[in-house]
């Protein structure tokens, strides 16, 4: 079908999956459904729904906790929609306490997301590779990770991903300490925001057991390593966050530039290619099958 395409495994089964396998699972960030598909044609495994992403094409501001809980449902819903790759859905502080946590995790299993990522930032919270961030003590970061892994008890088919910022304001080893934490609690994926430097990521994977997560970010704080550097160290996820935005967003300055003149957009996709793109082709098709004879 065109809509609601019919998933023979959950989401969650196909990334558990995907992670029992012996590669890495690379996968470029997404923000709303037309850049999940793209990102799915380009045969990515999975993807990853950016809150910085989401916050600045959805109301055009940065990502400091402004956006709401039901915004971010609400795109989440649409992107799951659009695509049949697994999609990992960030999922902030959890938006409140231990129950809105809970009730973050139900509504993303709700919408179709293969996992959350739940962090230990105060809020408003902020992009993991800005200044100014804050996080809540280890016992609040863990009562947070405990709501979310008894949701998931509670019937949300869904992965937990537990994310500390605390290399930014407590040092390496608190957040090290803190992934351990997550994972003796039942995260199925960690995630140390913004190691420095090569060093401290070989740090993280050689002393966090399970699945981890690497975020590559261009001009970020960490290390910009290529997929076979990443496995090697001991990761088993890593995520282009802002790519696709950053690409965008000069792709359209670009033309906006050359319109402004008065002189036609250079490096434009055909037509024809656009529509097939999103989805006219495939719409038409379907709707040939309903036609009365």
């Amino acid at each position: 079908m065109l809509l609601n395409k019919k998933r023979l495994r959950s989401a969650s089964a196909r990334l558990r999956h995907l992670l029992k396998g012996p590669d890495i699972i690379m996968m470029a960030a997404c923000y709303d459904a037309l850049s999940a598909r793209l990102v799915e044609a380009a045969g990515f495994p999975a993807t990853f729904m950016s809150g910085f992403g989401v916050a600045a094409s959805r109301l055009g501001f940065p990502d400091t906790g402004l956006i709401s809980y039901g915004e971010m449902l609400d795109q989440g819903r649409n992107i799951c929609g659009a695509v049949s790759i697994p999609v990992l859905g960030d999922g902030d502080t959890g938006f409140g306490n231990a129950l809105n946590v809970k009730r973050t995790v139900h509504g993303y299993h709700q919408a179709g997301f293969a996992c959350i990522m739940i962090e230990d930032q105060r809020m408003p919270k902020r992009c993991g590779h800005t200044a100014g961030k804050e996080v809540v003590d280890s016992d609040e970061a863990c009562l947070r990770l405990r709501a979310a892994v008894d949701a998931r008890r509670e019937g949300a088919d869904i992965l937990i991903m537990a994310r500390t910022d605390a290399r930014a304001t407590h040092g390496l080893g608190e957040a090290i300490e803190r992934c351990r934490a997550f994972y003796r609690l039942g995260a199925d994926i960690t995630f140390l925001e913004a190691p420095q430097s090569e060093a401290e990521m070989r740090q993280y994977c050689e002393n966090v057991p399970g699945p981890k997560m690497a975020n590559l970010l261009e001009q970020g704080k960490t290390p910009m390593l290529s997929p076979d550097e990443l496995q090697a160290m001991g990761y088993r996820i890593g995520v282009y966050p802002l790519t696709l935005l950053n690409a965008s967003v000069t792709a359209m300055q670009a033309a906006l530039a050359h319109l402004k003149k008065g002189r036609p957009a250079p490096n434009l996709m055909d037509f024809e290619k656009l529509r097939k793109r999103v989805g006219f082709d495939d719409y038409d098709n379907e709707l040939r099958t309903y036609h009365l004879n």
